[in-house]
């Protein structure tokens, strides 16, 4: 029986990356899956161990008398390259996929950054193993396909799933095999939990800020002060609560430090909410309950549209701008690009102009969101 292996996956301390392998594994329910992770412990730690296999993406060390490790030692060497020494921090991973194997690539918009040789590299040590490759659900800026390397790469794909239509625009010409869809996350299903004290449900508005986006911002401490006069406009013109709420909680990108920080800007109110880390499928509960969200992580804003919420993106990529597109027939006042902050209060203007149509956008989204989610589940039996 062949297997479906997911890599290229950072680890579940990103809930977007958790939401993308539980939503995955449900859609593909009934196939044999295999996870190969960069951080297998976070996996475990979150229990996405219990709907796919997981082993480690890299080993921990090399066996440096090999001919691979001679070979690769004397390419780095004289030809300045790192790609056959890289790749065999991979080659036991990999030898887990056997020809017939389908290998889906879900890092959703791995394509979009600096390392994109890296991806190059696994994608064609995989091919060589006689597997069949999917890039799932993804995001590519239109100007990487321009790239000869890339365009080359993304062609051998026997499958592309484009999560919106502005990358599907751009990968449909380098690769006839693309086909558009939703996000596998819209099909994640939330998991109840208590409310944290605070919390109203229908009168909270959710709110999400992470490092990567103030670290785009044009203007140092921009984004965080559009953030601070959100937040003292709705506890001054509202009666909405508000909760914080992270999303991702890596290290190097943890949504907790902005939002602790802002926090402690407001807890004397009694109108703020620090809500702790949980998995997505908790997180997307909570998301679920606001009345309204502003949020940076794009899964995060993933988790509120496809539970009716109406959300303002503070987006620095194609994907959110692609995914508002789709939803709304337009991006224009649904993403504010956060390269484009100017003044401190872009974010609470954009925001106001949301609000008042809050309820016609919640409408709006529970009418075209089972039609949408139902996009996102396509059968890999097919390949």
């Amino acid at each position: 029986m062949r297997k479906i292996i997911m890599y290229a996956h950072g680890g579940s301390g990103n809930h977007g990356c958790e939401a993308i392998v539980r939503s995955t594994a449900d859609i593909l329910n009934g196939n044999d899956l295999t996870l190969i992770s960069s951080k297998p412990e976070e996996d475990c730690f979150y229990n996405v161990d219990r709907v796919c296999s997981i082993i480690k993406d890299r080993s921990t060390a090399l066996n440096k008398k090999s001919i691979d490790f001679i070979k690769a030692y004397l390419s780095l060497k004289l030809k300045k390259s790192y790609v056959a020494m890289d790749s065999l921090w991979y080659k036991e991973a990999f030898s887990n996929i056997n020809k017939g194997d389908v290998a889906l690539s879900i890092g959703g918009d791995n394509y979009c950054y600096s390392n994109v040789k890296k991806y190059i590299m696994m994608h064609d040590m995989i091919k060589k193993r006689g597997a069949q490759t999917v890039l799932w659900g993804c995001s590519v800026e239109p100007e990487v396909t321009k790239r000869d390397d890339v365009a080359a790469d993304l062609a051998r794909f026997d499958l592309i799933t484009a999560r919106e239509t502005i990358s599907y625009d751009a990968l449909i010409k380098v690769n006839p095999n693309t086909k558009l869809v939703s996000d596998p996350a819209f099909c994640l299903k939330p998991r109840s939990i208590s409310l944290p004290e605070g919390f109203v449900a229908g009168k909270t508005v959710g709110i999400n800020l992470s490092p990567m986006t103030i670290e785009l911002e044009s203007s140092s401490g921009i984004a965080y002060d559009n953030y601070k006069k959100l937040i003292s406009y709705i506890i001054d013109k509202t009666d909405e609560q508000i909760a914080l709420i992270p999303h991702v909680i890596w290290d190097d990108g943890d949504d907790r430090k902005p939002l602790i920080k802002l926090y402690n800007e407001f807890k004397d109110t009694g109108r703020v909410v620090l809500v702790p880390d949980n998995g997505c499928c908790e997180q997307k509960f909570l998301i679920s309950q606001c009345s309204f969200f502003v949020g940076a992580r794009t899964h995060a804003t993933i988790a509120a549209y496809s539970t009716g919420v109406p959300t303002l993106v503070l987006g620095y990529s194609v994907k959110a701008k692609g995914i508002a597109r789709d939803l709304f027939g337009t991006e224009e006042n649904y993403v504010l690009p956060v390269q484009n902050l100017k003044s401190d209060t872009d974010v609470l203007d954009a925001f106001i102009k949301l609000y008042v149509q809050r309820e016609s956008i919640h409408k709006h989204l529970n009418e075209i969101m089972p039609e949408y989610i139902e996009k996102a589940k396509v059968d890999i039996n097919l390949l």
